[in-house]
Formats: C-alpha cells, structure tokens, sequence
C-alpha cells in the first residue's frame, strides 16, 4: 500500500517538482495539494493520508498557524514541515508544537523520501545539521529556565517593567515602592540573569516569553 502524501505550498512550480521526485519512489503518492493554510485544513478534512508535507510560509494561514489547528483538532495524519527556514527559532516553535519532521527545501530527494518514511514509523525526523543548533537552544533555555527560578516575585516584576520601557520612576510608581528599592532590585536582577544594562534585560525577559511583544 502507498504512503498517501499532502503538498501545502504555495509556490506552484515547487509542488510539481516536490510530487515528481516522491512519485518517483513507488511507494509514495502524492494525493492532494493546497497553496495556503486554509485549503490544506479543508483537504485534510476531505482526503485521507498518511503524511502532509506543510511549508512554513503561506498565505491566509501560516504553517506554525495550520500546524498549531491540526494538533488542537487532533488531526491524524503525521506533519513533516519543509522549508527554507533555518533558525532554530522556527524548529523549536514547530517540535513545542508536537510537529514529527522538520526538513529544509535545499535537502536532497533521498532524505525526504527518508524523512517520510521515518514519521510515518512513529519517528521523529530532524535533519541532521540542524541538531546541533536545537541542542545549543535547548541549553542555553535550560540555563535561562534557572535564572528565571532564582528570581523573586518582585524582581520578575520589575523585570517585566524594564521589558515594557519603563524608567525607574515610573516602575517605582506602578510599584509602589521607592526608586532607591527599583535600582536595588535591578542590581540583584542584573546579577542573577547575568546582563550588563537594561537593554539586555529587557532582551532576556522577551526571549523568554515575560512579555509579549
């Protein structure tokens, strides 16, 4: 039986390629096409396969947005996303998310087919070079993760003022409490985040999801 295969991208001439050189494997079909996030979930509401190649960028719905819909709707199909991106910013959203591939567009066919078949085995499927970046990531959040622990209450407070751009006075007055307590509080924070002003404060409280921006 064929592993039955979904293509959601919007770049037409890249999905015929993409479709001949899996049907080149005899084992793969590729059985529906979409060109944005939207018509990928209709054809997955419309057709049974067994994997759906999903690109990142997309109109109407992004991949992450199609991605993070196919898992709250418990979907069953397995979900490999090919891509031109990189940064491990977007593996690491797509693997949060419970993706079970991650593969770039400049991978070769033989990898690809590999990664199919790897996901549809109840594997997950990472191209190699990337791993070592996610690692890296993965590290360093552990560390952000004790850092984050080793603050108080107040200090995460004050953290979240300085990430919003708020002065000492101002914080001070949300606060309510004294400017000479604020500058107190940020010396200690500098300290146990390891950050030398404000803008790296700042930086740190955003790239750990303190705030929103």
């Amino acid at each position: 039986m064929k592993i039955k295969v979904i293509l959601a991208d919007d770049h037409v001439m890249l999905r015929e390629g993409i479709k001949q050189l899996l049907e080149f494997d005899q084992t793969i079909e590729v059985v529906a096409e979409a060109n944005d996030g939207e018509e990928c979930l209709e054809k997955l509401s419309s057709v049974k396969a067994d994997v759906l190649l999903l690109d990142i960028n997309m109109p109407k719905k992004n991949g992450l947005e199609t991605l993070q819909e196919i898992k709250k709707k418990k979907i069953k199909i397995k979900v490999l996303i090919l891509t031109v991106h990189e940064e491990v910013e977007y593996l690491v959203k797509a693997v949060d998310m419970g993706v079970e591939g991650y593969i770039l567009k400049d991978s070769g066919s033989v990898e690809l087919r590999k990664a199919i078949h790897a996901v549809l085995n109840g594997e997950s499927y990472i191209q190699p070079n990337l791993i070592p970046a996610l690692n890296h990531y993965l590290i360093h959040k552990d560390d952000d993760k004790e850092k984050i622990d080793s603050l108080t209450k107040r200090e995460i407070e004050v953290l979240i003022e300085v990430a919003n751009g708020n002065f000492n006075r101002d914080i001070a007055a949300h606060l309510n409490i004294s400017e000479r307590t604020v500058k107190n509080h940020m010396v200690s924070i500098f300290k146990k985040i390891d950050v030398a002003d404000r803008t790296q404060a700042a930086v740190f409280a955003i790239k750990n999801n303190l705030v929103k921006i």
